[in-house]
């Protein structure tokens, strides 16, 4: 099976119990696991300074390993983008290694395609993913053997019920996005991507759909939105409407974003903060489709 290193480039892991869970479960399915020396660090809200972070990187890169993944999300990788080697890691990548999370992991994987346009893949984390009581989602599982076992060429899913649609094809488009609020925080800097004619998916944990629109709005009017053939929305989780929403809510987002696009923006793309999660090649070349409710997307072998 894969070589997995596991590392912390965000916020420190305070829930050891799933972190020791989640080694357990990957090594009983006969993966060799490497964990970083500075996996279990804390440095107030972060697992190390910066400096540390940054060194559990370059490990990382320099390991050998199949599959690189994080042990949680969080926040602090936004800090260390103007420090990243760059080369190193373009070179791993080219040598094999799969770098592997989400959240705020965002930040790397979009600095990463625009200083070097290699591929990354937005999935699971250690912790979130294959450290809680119950065993890891069956979806989730049979994707990431998809990535291990270099098979993985694409995905589908149900939408909504929505009235009816004219299909939608897009061919040959960059596969981008990631986190919301992560990804709004990069635009204006040297660290977002400029994807035109691509596929851009989002999702965001803990965010009311007000904050949701905001950002989506200030995309919109940097003109980011536009230039994309497709949007593909994932779950957006963890929020709580209040008595004086009066009815906004998130399909009144969604919603108001389609009739500020003529591009198709499609939903229930299973990614986000939710145990059922695919996982997502950013920076590769892919070909969406819809047929009725069900939506295709395909990016070959990589």
């Amino acid at each position: 099976m894969s070589h997995i290193y596991i590392f912390s480039p965000s916020s420190a892991v305070r829930d050891k119990a799933a972190f020791r869970r989640g080694i357990k479960r990957l090594k009983a399915q006969g993966h060799e696991v490497e964990i970083d020396t500075d996996a279990l660090s804390s440095h107030m809200r972060f697992a190390g300074d910066d400096e540390t972070r940054l060194k559990a990187i370059q490990r990382a890169s320099a390991s050998g390993a199949n599959i690189a993944m994080i042990s949680r999300g969080g926040y602090g990788l936004t800090r260390l983008l103007t420090q990243l080697s760059y080369q190193t890691i373009a070179k791993a990548i080219d040598k094999g290694m799969q770098f592997v999370g989400l959240s705020d992991f965002t930040a790397f994987q979009l600095a990463v395609y625009a200083k070097t346009q290699r591929i990354t893949w937005h999935g699971p984390a250690l912790g979130e993913d294959f450290g809680p009581d119950n065993e890891p989602d069956e979806i989730m599982q049979a994707c990431f053997d998809d990535l291990c076992l270099e098979q993985g060429e694409g995905t589908g899913w149900r939408m909504p019920a929505l009235p009816l649609q004219k299909p939608v094809k897009v061919n040959n488009a960059v596969l981008w996005g990631g986190n919301l609020a992560v990804l709004t925080s990069l635009l204006g800097t040297p660290f977002f991507p400029m994807v035109k004619g691509g596929v851009l998916f989002l999702e965001d944990v803990g965010e009311h759909p007000y904050k949701i629109e905001r950002m989506l709005t200030q995309l919109l009017n940097a003109g980011v939105l536009q230039k994309q053939k497709a949007i593909v929305l994932g779950q957006f989780t963890s929020y709580k409407l209040v008595s004086h929403d009066k009815g906004f809510k998130l399909n009144t987002v969604i919603e108001r974003l389609r009739s500020h696009l003529k591009i198709p923006v499609l939903t229930g793309l299973p990614f986000g903060h939710v145990s059922t999660k695919v996982l997502l090649p950013i920076g590769a070349k892919v070909y969406l489709a819809t047929e009725g409710r069900d939506a295709f997307l395909v990016w070959g072998h990589i």
